[in-house]
């Protein structure tokens, strides 16, 4: 054929795309595919790679454009292979970013890739409909390739080069938004891997190295990265296949626990809402669908990294496995397992789904993400993100409260086998998001801990008084509540059931046997109402608990000492043990407080008749008191005993989570007790729980109100007796300057509304004429209440806009995770 001939018939093919407004390329310049693919390295699978591994460029062979120049629609994911190691930046080896629905489309010499928008659609037959929904909303063209070679028949290469070297991760923006300086996208220093680019039938994966420059690196770079000025990552691209057709989306309900995908579907008729939710799961068929048992006809298999060491390594496949259980009791026979994943396996492959086991410098949250067709909720791939110091620093809690004495012989208080008990839990809670399921902080408060998907704390008995029992440290096994879940998200019913109601009568009974869901938004906030749904707690009763969690806390400070630091150790990691032994109870006193002005109530529709009801006026009475007993001095008081043990840091040791101090180097411990103190006031004088406080006495004067709460802390922190031991009044002294410092700053602070900031500024102004008049026993009380007393009231005084901020209150060393999600 001559070149004009093949010219003529190239025209011809894109005729149809030129009258829709495509403009074809040049034919003339482009040579056919075989001519420009000569000598390339062929990669067959959902489409035809061309690999020019001399020139580090990728090339991708596509099928003649549609009338409208469409050439087909895919899934594409972006991630990251290598990660920066530091956990306040958050980029993680294999972190995943969102699952994007792409439409790739041919215009003039170029094909562009467009993200489809997902959030409006038009559920409808009716093209007129769905039409007007896309031309409605803004679409967004995410990239581009241009053509490399074109065919006579319209077959056309393009060159993908230029789209797999962006940085498609958001890497520059994450770095500047963390505070580690403004970095680019250094091109001279990025490359496309072209050895790591892999095809197979039903998805494309590629890797470039991408190398970011900055004249001025944050802190968190300089500290992982060897040359700070120059950060380089692997980005990882997949092109995927869109599911199969015969998946089924299962309606959302706020009482089931499952997450979703939302939209707004414009085709919705006048008596439906805009807004529709399907849950977000596996696709898990049944041989025979009709039986209520039956095996399957693909298992969900999640594999563990390789990465992981033992014994760690067979902990994650011990708790991972749990959930086959759940899956049992939902109908599926072998459903479920966990492997270690394949040597030859890449984690990133969207056909595994896997639990990766990540390192970072300081230690930080686990997650459990996955790929989902954001069309339906169908989980694709489920991706865990285990950090690997978690372990370490469950073992540093248990160091501290069981000590070292048994190490490693397997007994109910040996700090690993109780740290491997807690890494079975968490690889369970992950994968359970991973498959699905949201967080349920109310789990622990009922069945037996009822659910991986709670933060499980701890749960450490006092037996005979003095011996700390560690039998039942954490549950084993899938627990009520995560069964229930699997069985409402996953069950596939019998051909004819009316699923809707099936599905329906599942949520009543499950809410008739008790089993209770409350998740992140009503429990995270230190305001929080509900009583019961809390991070790191255990028990029916969180004030009850609370005791037990201060009783253990007692005697493991009595017995805090050597013992509690392996041989070897610098007498200095004293401190960093304990931390977490001082501050033990600072996860259930935030749990007991929220029963104060607490409300119970759980996410109902209509037909479920279940109102809300304030919490019993004599169990926030109790919560009250109990959360003042942990601002006393005998609470807060660290005995001479330990304060000679808690040396400054030794020489060459790094890191560590310390009390901060005012005494560098030494150990300060009144700012510790002062950071455990404002611990107990940020949650207990909370905005949100003063005016339910208020709002509750109006409406029923049995239950607590402002006043008496305010009555209560001032008159226990302000009692300066002449009789108490000369450390204990020290330290009250610091909780009183400090409950004067969150007065202020809650009054201060914009969320507090006017019926509660009149209440305190009155309060307060009764405390500074007290303080004036106050008849101190010693030196040191006259000078304490004369320096509160003006502090008062130059905030009494100030302008109406201060020029100074309110007293900064005294910052506790980091919590979560000591456990995580």
């Amino acid at each position: 054929m001559s070149h004009t001939t093949r010219s003529v018939l190239v025209a011809l093919v894109l005729t149809a795309g030129s009258l829709a407004g495509v403009h074809p390329a040049a034919a003339d310049d482009l040579p056919p595919i075989a001519e420009k693919t000569a000598g390339l390295k062929r990669l067959a699978g959902l489409r035809t790679c061309w690999i020019d591994t001399r020139g580090s460029k990728v090339y991708l062979e596509l099928p003649p454009a549609g009338a409208d120049g469409g050439l087909g629609e895919y899934l594409y994911i972006d991630a990251i292979r290598t990660g920066l190691g530091s956990n306040p930046v958050g980029l993680d080896r294999g972190q995943l970013g969102p699952a994007r629905l792409v439409r790739l489309r041919r215009v003039a010499d170029r094909v562009l890739i467009e993200q489809q928008n997902t959030q409006y659609r038009a559920l409808s037959d009716d093209p007129a409909q769905q039409r007007a929904v896309r031309e409605s909303f803004a679409f967004s063209v995410i990239g581009s390739a241009p053509l490399a070679a074109l065919d006579d028949d319209g077959r056309m290469l393009i060159d993908l080069t230029g789209f797999l070297l962006r940085d498609a991760h958001g890497i520059a923006r994450t770095l500047r938004d963390r505070g580690q300086g403004r970095f680019r996208l250094d091109r001279d220093r990025s490359v496309v891997l072209t050895d790591r680019c892999k095809a197979f039938p039903k998805n494309l994966e590629f890797d470039a190295l991408l190398t970011f420059t900055s004249d001025d690196p944050g802190g968190q770079v300089r500290a992982t990265a060897p040359e700070p000025t120059a950060v380089s990552f692997v980005v990882h691209h997949s092109l995927i296949a869109l599911p199969d057709p015969g998946y089924t989306p299962r309606r959302f309900d706020p009482r089931c626990g499952s997450f979703a995908v939302a939209f707004y579907d414009y085709a919705a008729p006048l008596d439906a809402p805009l807004l529709r939710r399907w849950i977000m799961r596996h696709r898990l068929e049944k041989v025979d669908p009709s039986a209520e048992r039956s095996r399957v006809k693909k298992p969900i298999v999640y594999y563990v990294d390789r990465a992981a060491p033992e014994p760690v390594r067979s902990a994650l496949i011990e708790g991972a496995s749990w959930w086959a259980e759940a899956f049992e009791a939902a109908g599926f026979v072998d459903a479920f397992r966990v492997e270690l994943l394949p040597e030859d396996a890449d984690p990133l492959d969207v056909r595994y789904n896997v639990i990766q086991w990540v390192h970072r410098q300081t230690r930080g949250w686990s997650y459990g993400g996955s790929v989902v067709d954001p069309r339906t909720g169908e989980i694709l791939k489920g991706h865990v993100t285990l950090g690997s110091l978690r372990v370490r620093h469950d073992r540093l809690l248990f160091d501290g409260l069981a000590g070292v004495e048994h190490t490693g012989r397997g007994t109910d208080d040996d700090p690993i086998a109780l740290s491997l008990a807690r890494i079975r839990q968490l690889a369970a809670h992950e994968v359970g998001h991973t498959l699905g399921l949201a967080h349920n902080f109310a789990a622990s408060t009922y069945g037996g801990r009822a659910s991986v998907m709670d933060y499980p704390a701890p749960w450490v008995r006092v037996r005979d008084k003095r011996r700390l029992d560690f039998s039942q440290a954490y549950a084993t096994g899938a627990g009520a509540w995560d069964r229930f879940a699997i069985r409402w998200a996953y069950t596939q019913f019998a051909p004819g059931t009316d699923e809707a109601a099936a599905l329906d009568r599942m949520l009543r009974e499950a809410r008739k046997n008790g089993l209770l869901f409350i998740t992140d938004r009503d429990a995270r906030p230190l305001g929080a109402a509900h009583p019961l749904a809390n991070l790191w707690d255990n028990g029916a009763d969180p004030v009850a608990e609370l005791e037990n969690t201060l009783a253990v806390r007692r005697i493991a400070l009595e017995r805090f000492g050597l013992g509690n630091l392996r041989p070897g150790e610098p007498l200095s990691r004293l401190q960093e043990v304990f931390v977490p032994v001082y501050l033990y109870h600072r996860y259930q006193v935030q749990a007991a407080i929220k029963s104060i002005a607490g409300v119970i109530y759980e996410y109902s529709v209509r037909g479920d008749e279940t109102p809300q009801k304030p919490v019993e006026p004599d169990t926030q009475r109790r919560a009250i008191a109990l959360a003042l007993r942990c601002l006393s001095a005998e609470q807060l008081v660290i005995p001479q005993r330990l304060r000679a043990l808690l040396v400054p840091p030794a020489f060459g040791t790094t890191g560590g989570e310390r009390f901060a101090t005012r005494t560098s180097p030494t150990f300060d411990p009144l700012r510790a007790a002062a950071s455990a103190a404002d611990l107990v006031l940020e949650a207990l004088l909370d905005p949100a729980r003063l005016a339910r406080l208020v709002q509750q006495h109006a409406a029923n004067p049995d239950l607590p109100g402002l006043d008496a709460l305010l009555d209560a802390l001032i008159g226990q922190t302000f009692d300066w007796a002449a009789n108490r031991p000369a450390d204990q009044a020290q330290v009250q002294r610091v909780v009183s300057a400090t409950v004067v410092a969150r007065l202020i700053r809650v009054a201060d602070d914009a969320r507090t509304p006017p019926e509660v900031r009149s209440r305190l500024s009155l309060r307060l102004k009764r405390l500074a004429d007290r303080l004036r008049g106050m008849r101190t026993h010693d030196a040191a009380s006259t000078a304490m209440a004369e320096h509160l007393a003006r502090q008062i009231e130059r905030w009494l005084n100030r302008p109406a806009a201060p020029a100074d901020a309110p007293p900064t209150a005294p910052s506790a060393p980091p919590g979560s995770p000591i456990g995580d999600q």
